[in-house]
């Protein structure tokens, strides 16, 4: 599913119009993006928890030339999924 698909089924669940639905579903991903920025998570009961962790530094290699690389530590974006969506 894209984002158009997503808004579409958004819009057509919770009875809104299209535009309503994308703009509701924008300021949810702003959000989640404001506050991982600020290393806070987001914990949505049943649904999953977004958090941040840190990536170490490590050595990697160029896949076209074999040569080995560093790679820089680096914050990432963690979802773990909470009971309704565990399968």
């Amino acid at each position: 599913m894209n984002k158009a698909q997503l808004v579409d089924a958004i819009a057509e669940k919770a009875n809104l119009t299209k535009a309503d639905a994308k703009r509701s579903l924008d300021a949810f991903t702003e959000i989640v993006a404001k506050t991982l920025k600020k290393n806070d998570k987001i914990a949505l009961v049943g649904f999953g928890t977004f958090s941040v962790s840190q990536r170490s530094a490590r050595t990697g290699r160029n896949p076209r030339t074999g040569d080995p690389i560093k790679i820089k530590a680096k914050k990432v974006a963690k979802f773990k999924a909470g009971s309704e969506l565990s399968f």
